[in-house]
């Protein structure tokens, strides 16, 4: 497989991202899906996960990963979120992508478990 950019690696780790969620939402929540969509939403937004982000002790590589996925030029902004939140999103985004390829199951699991149990306050 060829080297992928940033912001492949961000692409790549928001879909893995977002899918780990909706498994984890389908198979521990008893809710009507209107309500599981609102779970998995906030959890998935660029202000959750900057606040991930915010919360992990990333290896030197991880750092080196999300910090050239932070500097990255995305050809558009977001919609819900500010700047700095929106790249630091995009920089977790990339750490996620980056494990998946460097197949890192295991720090994937801890990272994507984690993304689930930060505080709510710490998130927004």
């Amino acid at each position: 497989m060829r080297v992928l950019t940033p912001l492949e690696l961000a692409f790549l780790g928001d879909a893995i991202h977002t899918a780990f969620v909706r498994k984890w939402a389908l198979e521990n929540l008893d809710e009507p899906m209107h309500k599981l969509h609102s779970f998995c939403a906030k959890r998935c937004s660029a202000v959750w996960q900057a606040g991930v982000l915010s919360q992990l002790e990333l290896s030197d590589e991880e750092k080196e990963i999300a910090r050239r996925a932070r500097n990255a030029k995305p050809k558009h902004q977001a919609k819900n979120a500010d700047g700095a939140d929106y790249k630091k999103a995009t920089a977790f985004e990339a750490v996620v992508g980056f494990l998946f390829v460097s197949k890192n199951t295991a720090r994937l699991q801890e990272v994507l478990q984690k993304s689930l149990k930060i505080e709510e306050n710490d998130a927004i």
